[in-house]
């Protein structure tokens, strides 16, 4: 499997666990804001033995694996990476879009968490990012997580873009959901010509329109 970097040790990038986390280059979005845009097209990777030199040793010192991007399931070999890092007794955290619910439904029954990013309201992608996308494959993947028994969250980056009520749509389409972060946005590279972010006053407010349709509301970021 291509890998683009790796974070030796994290406290947070897989929530209640200390964990490796995995970056692999390539993308089926191109969101303004995205902090990886380095790594898309990268041909500086990581041997994978180098990888599994590194999990091996630490074996009793880390809990999981984060395996973020880019976009990890674009990987051909994702299914065989992870399988291979199961043996090693680590647990497994997958970062998605959930525009390939396919290769999603393949993986799942070998992940422990999964942590898909919903950028607009279904419908409103356009807001953040300006591929072309199939909209439609993200509900199916909102729908294949929220009903597959593993542990999850959902996510969104409150960017300039997106409103108080676009966050609240959003809950709306998650109703049942488990569990929603909703994350503060940051300009990318420090870019002081971009868009602020939203106030915390704001983000908060975002964060009860929410709660007025999920249980587990969290903000992170502040």
């Amino acid at each position: 499997m291509q890998i683009a970097g790796l974070v030796k040790n994290s406290f947070v990038d897989y929530p209640g666990y200390i964990a490796a986390t995995l970056f692999v280059p390539g993308c089926n979005m191109d969101c303004f804001y995205c902090h990886n845009k380095h790594i898309w097209h990268t041909n500086e990777l990581l041997p994978e033995k180098e990888i599994f030199d590194f999990l091996d040793s630490h074996i009793g010192f880390l809990d999981g694996v984060v395996i973020t991007g880019g976009e990890p399931t674009l990987q051909r070999d994702l299914l065989q990476f992870i399988k291979r890092v199961r043996l090693l007794g680590y647990k497994i955290k997958l970062d998605t879009n959930g525009l390939l619910p396919q290769i999603l439904e393949k993986l799942i029954k070998d992940l422990d968490y999964i942590a898909m990013d919903i950028k607009a309201p279904l419908g409103e992608y356009s807001k953040i990012q300006s591929m072309k996308i199939k909209e439609e494959n993200i509900k199916k993947s909102i729908d294949l997580i929220t009903l597959s028994g593993v542990d999850y969250e959902f996510r969104t980056t409150f960017a300039p873009q997106l409103s108080v009520f676009d966050i609240e749509k959003i809950a709306i389409q998650l109703m049942g959901a488990k569990r929603y972060a909703i994350q503060q946005y940051r300009r990318e590279n420090e870019n002081k010509i971009a868009l602020a972010p939203h106030s915390k006053e704001i983000v908060e407010q975002a964060a009860e329109g929410a709660r007025k349709h999920l249980v587990n509301v969290i903000m992170r970021g502040l």
